[in-house]
């Protein structure tokens, strides 16, 4: 099979022990290449376990895991694997009593990187500056710029972010989605695991909500939306706003809330040019006619209720 067609990451009833506890529990998703997935879900859902059993450093108790077409629990292919990945764990590591240089340098001996690709990555991530102060003394939005300037050093095909704008300043956390538009837009698969809404919101491919080490739902997020929030939302203004108050007798419209202007639930979008032709007819000099979409927040507290009022 040609590789590109070869899942980027392949993760099939995957299971993970510690003692007793299941930090993955039946964990199933499939990362395209060249896609960004996220791996969204709170504290202790299971997010850094499924970055560790991608790269090898943990193997699975059961189920299958394939990286790049390759098994990452072998140690030849889970080498490979390592030299095609880059992550930036929560808490990344360094050599604290070295500078910030010599850890790259470091970083890009053992990917067989240019000293200048060292640099190059270093000074997108705004860290250029300090590279000759020790890595003891940085603060952790410093040490998390370094962490990401090493994990891009040798182009990797695979790019894993654990929390990866955590302690950044604003324009770094930018830098960073950023980085992950320009990287999937190269084919490069990245999958990032977040519990901020907002940090997925218009880069996310694939979303994969996880709970209990297990994913509760996953896709793009315009097919989640029409599966979990399937009746569309339409809002309504107009310049004499006591005419949008005929609305709330038409047939279709399953709730209705006024805020100044007025925001209709339908059972089916199908019936909007009807409702606007009714209220041009009726006077109605219309000024807003606009469905709303749904943000990631609002999908994920929704599927989130979805799946806790399951038996």
């Amino acid at each position: 099979m040609n590789e590109s067609m070869v899942p980027a990451i392949e993760f099939r009833r995957v299971t993970k022990l510690f003692g007793a506890v299941r930090a993955v529990s039946d964990l199933e998703f499939v990362a395209p290449t060249g896609s960004v997935t996220v791996l969204l879900g709170p504290n202790g859902a299971g997010k850094t376990t499924t970055v560790r059993l991608t790269t090898g450093a943990l193997t699975a108790d059961a189920g299958t895991v394939r990286v790049l077409g390759l098994d990452p629990s072998d140690d030849e292919q889970g080498q490979e694997i390592r030299s095609r990945c880059g992550v930036v764990p929560p808490k990344p590591a360094f050599y604290d009593q070295l500078t910030g240089w010599e850890n790259l340098e470091f970083a890009a001996e053992i990917f067989e990187a240019e000293p200048e690709d060292a640099r190059d990555a270093a000074a997108r991530f705004g860290i250029d500056h300090a590279l000759d102060q020790e890595v003891g003394g940085y603060s952790t939005g410093m040490r998390t710029r370094l962490a990401l300037a090493r994990s891009v050093i040798h182009d990797p095909d695979v790019l894993l972010l654990d929390e990866p704008t955590a302690g950044l300043d604003p324009e770094s956390s930018r830098a960073v989605l950023d980085l992950i538009r320009d990287l999937a837009g190269r084919g490069r698969t990245i999958v990032m695991c977040t519990h901020l809404l907002h940090e997925a919101e218009g880069i996310a491919d694939q979303v994969v909500l996880m709970d209990d080490g297990t994913a509760r739902a996953a896709g793009h997020p315009d097919e989640l939306a029409a599966a979990y929030m399937p009746e569309p939302i339409v809002v309504f203004d107009a310049e004499d706003r006591s005419v949008l108050e005929l609305l709330a007798d038409l047939d279709g419209v399953t709730s209705i809330h006024r805020n100044g202007s007025v925001q209709v639930t339908l059972d089916d979008l199908a019936r909007l040019p009807d409702m606007v032709t009714m209220l041009v007819g009726a006077g109605a000099r219309l000024t807003r006619v606009e469905r709303v979409i749904p943000t990631l927040e609002e999908l994920y507290f929704r599927m989130q209720r979805a799946h806790k009022d399951q038996p």
